[in-house]
């Protein structure tokens, strides 16, 4: 009996391994980075609050949604990306960007629910390392 009991502690760390994905695509990568950031409290939102990292060279990821109805707000993240060598990925929707920042409350069966949008945030802090991070990260280096 006790041989069965030392194999089973083994088992679930082999299914989690399992869970995500190695061949997983940018997006799904991106979403997984940015709410691992938030775990850890690496996330600001906002122009303001982003522009005062990126100034400061602490931002080590700039996400910016293509759906940003502001074009001096557009032009100015990406000026500020440039100037301080900061990586810049843009994703399709601020909706889904606010879902993975944290700006939604989650209903019972675990669905986002009054989603507000983001349309800039900054990862300062990553965490701790992750396959999808090292997705995100191939991905900036190749670009």
């Amino acid at each position: 009996m006790s041989g069965d009991e030392a194999v089973a502690p083994v088992v679930p760390p082999v299914a989690e391994a399992a869970a995500i994905p190695e061949d997983m695509d940018l997006m799904t990568a991106v979403q997984l980075t940015v709410r691992k950031s938030c775990a850890y409290g690496g996330v600001v939102r906002g122009l303001h609050e982003s522009a005062k990292l990126i100034e400061k060279r602490v931002a080590q990821l700039c996400v910016l949604a293509e759906d940003c109805n502001q074009p001096d707000y557009v032009k100015l993240v990406k000026a500020l990306c440039a100037d301080h060598n900061i990586n810049l990925l843009t994703v399709p929707s601020a909706k889904t960007l606010g879902e993975w920042a944290g700006l939604c409350k989650i209903d019972s069966e675990g669905n986002a629910r009054k989603v507000v949008g983001c349309s800039c945030l900054v990862i300062k802090d990553y965490g701790e390392e992750t396959t999808a991070l090292n997705i995100v990260k191939k991905h900036i280096e190749s670009n």
